[in-house]
């Protein structure tokens, strides 16, 4: 029986050495160092081998309206830090760059305007009408003098065929009764953006692209 035992044992010794070094083999090997890292960068090596490089910083943002690409890189400046308050308030609304709204006297004059409500007739901050809120902004912001309702300043501009030739005070009208007559006007300002006395909401800031604006648009045209 002792003799029978031993026997067995003898014949396992070997299959169990050869099973501990297949466990042997089967274990995961260390894998060697990273590359290094070109000159001029700085390598952050995470485990198994992957890893990341660090590289300055380049933010790219592009203008809606000018395609302008403006690109920074960190301590560059645009001119940003010394902009104003109105400045931002008005590139918001204009939906242009801080840096393209410079005009003070225009923008502060809307300022002092925006959300008088409307009143046929009005020429006052009580309340005022789109004509009499042109004639206003034109003689305070530009010193031109006008006078008239809606379809006598159509009679008085040089029409302009083309959107795209639109610029700051120039006039643009629509014709917002059935008759399709010329009933309402504001001043262009930039970026299809005009400021107008809304009979709906008062002095404010409209966009051309509007469905509603686009429908009754006019035409525009520019004092001489």
């Amino acid at each position: 029986m002792l003799r029978r035992m031993g026997k067995r044992i003898y014949m396992m010794l070997p299959l169990s050495a050869l099973l501990l070094g297949s466990c042997a083999m089967l274990k995961k090997q260390p894998q060697s160092s990273a590359a290094a890292a070109p000159a001029g960068q700085q390598e952050i090596t995470f485990i198994d081998g992957i890893s990341t490089s660090r590289a300055p910083r380049v933010s790219e943002h592009t203008s809606k309206t000018r395609g302008t690409r403006l690109r920074e890189t960190p301590g560059h400046v645009n001119g940003i830090e010394e902009a104003r308050w109105w400045q931002f308030k008005y590139a918001q609304l204009l939906d242009l760059p801080v840096e393209n709204v410079v005009n003070e006297k225009l923008f502060n004059f809307i300022e002092e305007w925006y959300g008088v409500p409307y009143r046929m007739g009005g020429s006052s901050k009580d309340g005022i009408d789109c004509s009499n809120f042109v004639n206003t902004f034109m003689s305070a912001v530009f010193q031109i003098s006008l006078a008239g309702n809606s379809v006598q300043l159509f009679n008085q501009v040089s029409r302009l065929g083309k959107r795209a030739d639109l610029k700051y005070g120039d006039l643009v009208f629509f014709a917002i009764n059935r008759k399709k007559r010329i009933s309402h006007v504001g001043v262009y300002l930039d970026n299809d953006r005009f400021v107008h006395a809304s009979s709906s909401s008062g002095v404010m800031i409209s966009d051309l692209r509007e469905p509603y604006w686009v429908r009754y648009y006019a035409g525009a045209g520019r004092i001489n």
